[in-house]
């Protein structure tokens, strides 16, 4: 069924409606009756865009003032690349709001008490645009909250490093309604390797395999994002649910450690789990990743670099592992074409034009992400009947004073 604009506009709120029009009378490339950008909106209505990972919580926490959600005020045009206007744009549908710390704090201590303050600068985004934005925490409420015409909202932890080696802790961030958490982020923790520092443990430490059961009996999505090759296999040699990479693309596109090499992208069919391509220009494109100039001299990358690598883990580990992660917000610029949320028809429309189906631009917008969720919170119900939370510690499995 096709949607028109104007049913579409019916669903926003007043000042959303009109910013909505304004966006789209300001985009010329979005207003051109081109057929492959009406698919991508026809497709964009019937399913959620859903995107993997997004860095408001950590821009907001940034800012001038700083935490200050309602200063921020999405429900206006922001100085990064999400506010509601953009969000609606760009047919975001469901979005994973990232609740990002930094590896560096657990040196001076307070990383539980930082990962709260994320948490609760997600949560009062959502609170305070209750009427655009819903929280959902199975895939269930995802398309609820998308056909009462909000963006579903869930929260991933990003870096394994905010349970400071606890699995109570880690069942109290699910209760806090997190529903991923990257294992590691850009420095290696004390059960696993992460992509951008020298291994330590050639993977996951028999603490960190206990950490992705705990998570798979919780219902929690294991994302290996950031981590290393070898904690990627460990992850998949234990994981009884689908695994994902909530912003990553692929090494053989674009030589950078945070990618994922083709023989892990291999065995995602086995386990069932996706990669959501990033737009990070130097995850994207290796011009960009190989530049050591000063920021001013620094090439672009492009749309065209970011459908390479779609179409790459779509080749080699199928139409049904392939998602969409786009980092706004933690990166400083977009590729051309892909400068914030209002982007996505674009990326769609591009895909239409090189021959994806219908169903295919569905798989990549949100079924293949809500069939992993649904097959984690299957998984979680059944090992829940099987056996109560795991009392393992650090310490007795690894030897580590926690």
């Amino acid at each position: 069924m096709q949607v028109s604009v104007r049913s579409a506009l019916r669903v926003l709120s007043p000042a959303l409606a009109a910013g909505f029009v304004a966006l789209m009378l300001a985009a010329p490339g979005l207003r051109a009756q081109d057929e492959h950008l009406e698919i991508a909106r026809r497709v964009l209505s019937s399913v959620p865009m859903f995107d993997g990972h997004n860095d408001l919580p950590w821009a907001i926490r940034n800012a001038d003032p700083p935490m200050d959600v309602r200063a921020y005020d999405i429900s206006k045009p922001t100085q990064g690349h999400t506010d509601l206007a953009r969000l609606r744009a760009g047919g975001v549908g469901a979005q994973f709001w990232s609740v990002y710390v930094p590896a560096s704090v657990m040196e001076e201590g307070g990383g539980a008490r930082m990962q709260l303050e994320q948490i609760d600068i997600a949560h009062q985004i959502i609170s305070d645009h209750r009427e655009d934005l819903g929280l959902a925490l199975t895939a269930a409420e995802v398309m609820d909250q998308f056909h009462r015409g909000k963006v579903a909202s869930m929260l991933g932890i990003e870096g394994g490093h905010a349970i400071e080696n606890s699995l109570g802790a880690l069942r109290a961030f699910y209760h806090l309604g997190v529903r991923y958490m990257t294992l590691t982020h850009s420095a290696n923790i004390d059960w696993a390797d992460s992509c951008c520092e020298p291994a330590e443990f050639g993977g996951l430490t028999t603490f960190g395999e206990e950490v992705v059961r705990e998570m798979n009996w919780l219902g929690m999505l294991v994302d290996i994002s950031h981590v290393s090759p070898e904690s990627m296999h460990g992850a998949l040699d234990v994981a009884e649910a689908p695994v994902i990479f909530s912003h990553s693309s692929a090494r053989a596109v674009t030589d950078h450690p945070r990618n994922v090499p083709d023989d892990v992208l291999r065995r995602l069919p086995e386990n069932g789990g996706a990669v959501m391509v990033t737009f990070v220009e130097s995850f994207v494109n290796q011009a960009v990743a190989d530049y050591s100039g000063p920021p001013e001299g620094r090439p672009r990358a492009t749309m065209a670099d970011v459908v390479a690598h779609i179409e790459h883990v779509r080749a080699v580990a199928g139409i049904e592992h392939v998602a969409i992660g786009g980092d706004f917000d933690g990166i400083d610029r977009g590729p051309v074409g892909l400068e914030d949320v209002s982007t996505y028809p674009a990326l769609f429309a591009e895909l239409s034009r090189r021959g994806w189906t219908e169903s295919e631009l569905r798989a990549l917008a949100a079924d293949n992400l809500l069939r992993v969720m649904r097959a984690s919170e299957a998984t979680a119900r059944r090992l829940q009947a099987e056996r109560g939370p795991s009392t393992a510690t650090i310490q007795g499995l690894d030897g580590l004073v926690p």
